[in-house]
């Protein structure tokens, strides 16, 4: 069973937590990350790699609003998403590549980790669409992705990649909004919200 229908969402908690870990693998994503990189800064980040990062994370996650989600297909995790207001990655505010480039509230999507068994499965524009879903019930009225868009030809690293990859924000219905550097984009996807 494929397809968007199949996915749910869940936010980070005590209760997901061990899912999370599950999706990061041992190493907590890319080389001891925890997905703390757009929250910290580089020195914080590098002196907090692997186990402070991951203490930083679960101290997060015990907090609202939640840093991110787990996305589940049936009942196993397959990816983990970091969003939130921009205002929550201070690294993101200050990087001169993906400043803001307006005022409007966007739930930034600053990571989307897709587990190692779910790789090139195509799946990650029904993660869009689910994690789109859960932004516009929380009232946001636009998510915004920071994809990498590999050159013809190449493939993104898994630290490049965590941004998501430009084709499937595509394939979710997002459109570019600026492109700060070749590779970069900034891609943005208005939402119907429910509120």
């Amino acid at each position: 069973m494929s397809g968007h229908d199949s996915l749910t969402v869940k936010e980070l908690s005590k209760k997901t937590w061990s899912d999370f870990e599950t999706v990061l693998g041992a190493n907590g994503g890319a080389r001891g990350c925890w997905c703390m990189h757009w929250r910290l800064s580089i020195a914080e980040w590098m002196e907090g790699k692997g186990e402070g990062n991951k203490k930083a994370m679960k101290r997060l996650s015990q907090r609202e609003p939640a840093p991110g989600v787990v996305v589940y297909q049936e009942d196993a995790p397959v990816a983990w998403c970091s969003l939130g207001p921009r205002s929550s990655f201070p690294r993101l505010e200050r990087s001169p590549l993906l400043a803001e480039i307006d005022d409007e509230p966007v739930c930034a999507i600053a990571c989307v980790l897709v587990e190692k068994k779910h790789r090139g499965s195509g799946l990650l524009p029904a993660i869009l669409e689910a994690v789109c879903d859960y932004a516009a019930d929380a009232g946001y009225p636009a998510a915004e992705g920071y994809p990498i868009e590999p050159r013809d030809g190449k493939r993104a690293g898994s630290d490049t990649a965590m941004t998501g990859i430009a084709s499937a924000f595509l394939d979710a219905g997002f459109t570019e909004v600026a492109r700060p550097r070749g590779d970069r984009p900034i891609m943005r996807r208005k939402l119907r919200t429910t509120r």
